[in-house]
């Protein structure tokens, strides 16, 4: 799967929409970058940007913003509310998915070195990127702010992690924090009292800062110091979790108003329960929430996960049935209609402009094959055909969890359907995959052929494309078979009244290993690499015969007990 990263800048303009819009545009001239959302403010002259994609892709679109930036962002005439002390004040990359934090600190160690050695900017990286521990928090790297920066850059404690040392062309493009970090959440729990005390205490509850320790009346009483005069602290309850009180007026309504600065910490679900607890605690209710802005797949499925398994329910259910379960419990369309296409990262960044084929109703799908194009093939027709197969043993997974008289064996068969789950999902990509490889090879044979060179390259290509359209059917085969462990196991010790679903997904996935050996065996005539194509066709052998024989094994057990 492909590693994303998004990036958060925030330039110092927030009313000259002219100039907004020409730093925001640059982001959308790189490929394999979507520009998300663009969040101007008139009072703190500032404006967040979001866009998200492959690493490379966004710390290029990165650099051409702080770039364009500092060519209209004169920081000289600039004011406002916000702390700030450049044109791009912050640059955070945040892991999405599928790249770990220490891959993302590399691309913002990466990006800070070009913006300072291309375009002499000079600047810091904080949190996770920071070179030193005191630099880790932003206000620190941000003390004095943009006037304070000519006294800033000449103090060696302070030198720049990247860029000059100097006060020249900082004058007018001030400097950038850097920063890898993790995904911070907005999020806004819901109350059923107008009083913004009320929602202030639950805040100080939960949040990590706590509340101020005070003698005798925990609101009126005299602060207690410890011994160098500040202020002691009771911590709150959540790690990683900023939070408010404060009255809507627009829904006549307190919320909580909490930032989720890790949600690896505390994710959104344990965030709701907590605030639940201590809401109840004081006589108040929670009667739902909100998320401000997007937020990650795995968010959501992690709390629809979660309160799945406190109903003691199979998880192993659909993507969308875990994200409803997620909206219906946190509550997340008690103001206003949630539209996880609108608000989950990795949905938005689906291309809505190509349709896939398993996006097609069945009718349509089956139109598609029956045409004059070659493709979708057997190729695909397997790979649907395995995701059906392994969807007939995960509903019986499913069904036996519900079982009467079985309840205290959910978790047995939730297991179970979660596998399932994951081999219909691959075998899912595979429908559109399987196709894709037929494309390639196509564009393949249409490359230019006019020089010599020109022939080698396009030889190559089509061996290379040819190998790949011999590696996903491949890849049918073992994913099919794999499937049908669960299968077998349904057909062993599922609900009995659904054995026959079992067989019939025996069948499916039988033929789904069969029919994509088909493709494979078709696809190594024209491969050059005999072998690999000698090996492959090997190995496809054995997992056929592996296939034929646990589906006479299933059936057995079927029909032993029809």
């Amino acid at each position: 799967m492909e590693k994303l990263i998004e990036c958060v800048p925030n330039i110092s303009e927030g009313r000259d929409a002219a100039k907004i819009k020409q730093i925001a545009d640059v982001v959308e001239t790189v490929e394999g970058v979507r520009l998300l959302n663009v969040d101007p403010g008139k009072a703190t002259n500032r404006t967040v940007i979001t866009f998200v994609g492959n690493p490379e892709a966004v710390i290029e679109a990165a650099f051409r913003l702080i770039k364009k930036a500092s060519e209209l962002i004169d920081m000289s005439k600039h004011t406002g509310e916000h702390p700030r002390m450049g044109a791009t004040d912050v640059c955070p990359l945040i892991p999405i998915s599928n790249i770990t934090m220490e891959e993302t600190v590399e691309f913002a160690h990466k990006l800070g070195k070009r913006v300072g050695k291309e375009l002499g900017i000079p600047g810091y990286f904080y949190e996770n990127a920071a070179t030193e521990e005191k630099r880790r928090n932003l206000a620190n790297c941000r003390a004095g702010q943009y006037e304070g920066l000519p006294k800033k850059l000449n103090d060696p404690e302070w030198k720049p992690d990247f860029g000059p040392a100097e006060f020249v062309k900082a004058k007018t493009t001030g400097a950038t924090a850097i920063s890898a970090r993790d995904f911070l959440v907005a999020y806004n729990v819901n109350l059923n009292t107008t009083s913004t005390r009320r929602a202030n205490a639950i805040a100080f509850d939960i949040r990590e800062a706590g509340r101020v320790k005070r003698e005798g009346n925990p609101l009126t009483g005299k602060i207690v110091n410890d011994e160098n005069g500040e202020p002691v602290r009771i911590p709150g309850t959540l790690k990683s979790v900023k939070g408010i009180g404060w009255y809507i007026e627009e829904y006549g309504i307190a919320q909580l108003s909490l930032n989720l600065t890790n949600i690896k910490i505390t994710p959104i679900h344990v965030a709701f329960e907590e605030a639940s607890k201590k809401a109840q605690e004081r006589g108040i209710r929670v009667t739902g929430s909100e998320l401000v802005g997007l937020v990650p797949l795995h968010a959501m499925l992690d709390a629809g996960k979660y309160f799945l398994k406190k109903q003691e329910r199979s998880t192993g259910i659909s993507e969308e049935e875990i994200i409803k379960i997620a909206v219906k419990s946190l509550g997340l369309d008690d103001l206003t209609p949630f539209k996880p296409e609108e608000r989950i990262i990795e949905y938005m960044l689906r291309d809505s402009s190509q349709k896939r084929l398993i996006d097609m109703s069945l009718e349509e799908f089956a139109n598609e094959t029956a045409s004059e194009s070659p493709a979708p093939g057997g190729g695909s027709i397997s790979a649907a055909l395995g995701a059906l197969g392994v969807s007939l043993g995960t509903m019986v997974a499913n069904l036996s969890s519900h079982k009467r008289g079985w309840d205290e064996r959910w978790e047995e068969y939730s297991d179970w359907a979660d596998k399932g789950q994951e081999y219909k999902k691959e075998l899912l990509r595979l429908v559109d995959e399987d196709t894709n490889a037929f494309n390639k090879i196509m564009d393949a044979y249409g490359l230019p052929k006019n020089s010599d060179k020109e022939k080698v390259a396009r030889k190559q290509a089509i061996q290379d494309a040819t190998k790949y359209a011999i590696e996903i059917p491949f890849k049918v085969m073992e994913t099919a078979y794999g499937s049908l462990e669960v299968i077998k196991a349904m057909a062993e010790i599922g609900n009995p009244n659904s054995v026959s679903d079992a067989g019939v997904g025996a069948l499916c996935a039988r033929s789904a290993v069969m029919g994509a050996y088909l493709n494979v065996k078709i696809n190594t005539k024209d491969l050059e690499d005999r072998v690999f194509a000698e090996g492959i066709l090997k190995n496809g052998a054995e997992i056929q015969a592996k296939t034929q024989q646990l589906e006479n094994e299933i059936l057995a057990i079927v029909e032993g007990k029809l």
